[in-house]
């Protein structure tokens, strides 16, 4: 895997060419799998043999991973994405309580609120390029700030923290950075959510991290301190990043397709497409770590040796021509409009599923609606070749998203 990043679907036809499982190699030579094909992700996401606590982690339990190893943090911190069982469905509920569907759409108007905000503010934010037009950075004027501020309102944290959060999930997300700098970020994120944390303790709210430390004094939901942390952690992290890259990648896609943006703006399609076929063809999360075999198992006629550190290639399976047709490279709305269409992995599958899918369709699909209703002239400033990309293989997305209003 390519610790830079870049633009992941040239080398995930390529493998998938191959085959539905490949084997990778990690920063610092980790011998690891992914799976890439549709139908095998389908399945392994869901395999009962298939964990995903790092006591699971063979290398990391021989003491072949070092302190700063880029990933780490993924297997490590403690919180739903590394719980298996018992410990999973505990930590799921006593969160899954802010998403439930009454939950999410009683942030409806918050959203809305928050999205008209943004668009009142971003013709403003933009400065004249070389040639006259006014140009801004869509991502950091509106697709960041927009799921930011409502996980950060739902979970209670304060706006001074917003920015610093934000840089230090990048950094957590980052594939290529020093060891050095990986564990100074972790160590600052700690701090910044034991700071939230202990804020939230002394003047408790409607928050739901108040709700996370009432429950850590509840018999049978106890909560420990670690798990506090790092279901913040989490939450900040999946609960902006990839709704932030989904936006970005949207508006991407439609302003390249100007074909398809107008069968939307014509109610030929619906926002509601825009945001699965986004989902498909341009996963907000390309390779997410990890699962590992709980016994020796063959995934699509590939052996996976127990205890392997496994990727979901999120990325891949949305092209994968076996599950979405020949035309699975083309960004297609109108696949939509039969309802036969394979339905995508890029949320998840099975007891992981995210749980704040709702939420991020909820955020996505209004905000590019009033997006493009206030702009619809409304068009990327360079080419695609060059738009900065993340340098990650975890997340998917580009850096900055320069563009011209119309």
């Amino acid at each position: 895997m390519d610790p830079a990043g870049g633009c992941p679907h040239a080398a995930n036809a390529r493998l998938l060419a191959r085959g539905a499982v490949a084997p990778v190699v990690l920063p610092g030579d980790v011998e690891a799998m992914a799976v890439i094909g549709h139908d095998a992700l389908k399945e392994f996401l869901s395999h009962p043999d298939v964990a995903k606590g790092a006591a699971h982690f063979t290398a990391l339990q021989e003491g072949r991973i070092p302190d700063g190893w880029p990933l780490k943090t993924f297997a490590t911190v403690q919180g739903m994405t590394t719980a298996d069982g018992d410990d999973h469905r505990r930590l799921r509920s006593l969160v899954s309580k802010a998403f439930t569907t009454r939950r999410v759409e009683a942030l409806r108007g918050r959203v809305e609120e928050v999205t008209a905000e943004l668009l009142e503010n971003l013709a403003a934010a933009g400065e004249a390029g070389p040639d006259g037009r006014n140009v801004v950075d869509l991502r950091a004027h509106f697709a960041l700030p927009l799921p930011m501020g409502v996980i950060c309102e739902l979970l209670g944290v304060d706006a001074e923290f917003h920015d610093q959060l934000h840089h230090l999930s990048n950094q957590i997300v980052a594939t290529d950075i020093a060891p050095e700098d990986a564990m100074a970020a972790n160590r600052d994120i700690v701090a910044v959510l034991g700071a939230v944390a202990a804020s939230r303790t002394t003047n408790p709210g409607e928050d739901l991290t108040s709700a996370l430390i009432a429950a850590r004094e509840e018999d049978g939901d106890r909560l420990s301190g670690h798990e506090l942390i790092g279901t913040l952690l989490l939450m900040i992290i999946a609960g902006h990043e990839t709704t932030l890259n989904l936006i970005t990648n949207a508006v991407r896609a439609l302003c390249r397709h100007r074909d398809q943006l107008e069968l939307v703006q014509t109610g030929k399609a619906s926002w509601s497409d825009v945001v699965d076929e986004t989902l498909r063809w341009d996963s907000p999360v390309s390779f997410f770590p990890f699962r590992y075999p709980t016994r020796d198992l063959t995934v699509d006629g590939t052996v996976i040796p127990q205890g392997t550190p496994v990727l979901a290639g999120y990325s891949a399976a949305g092209r994968d021509k076996a599950a979405h047709g020949e035309d699975a490279d083309a960004f297609d709305l109108t696949r939509y409009a039969t309802g036969s269409t394979t339905r995508h992995l890029s949320l998840g599958h099975g007891a992981h599923f995210c749980l704040g899918s709702s939420l991020a369709r909820m955020e996505a699909t209004i905000a590019l609606e009033r997006l493009f209703t206030r702009f619809p002239e409304l068009d990327i400033a360079v080419t695609e070749a060059e738009l900065p990309r993340h340098a990650s293989f975890v997340g998917n997305s580009v850096q900055q998203l320069p563009v011209t209003l119309g």
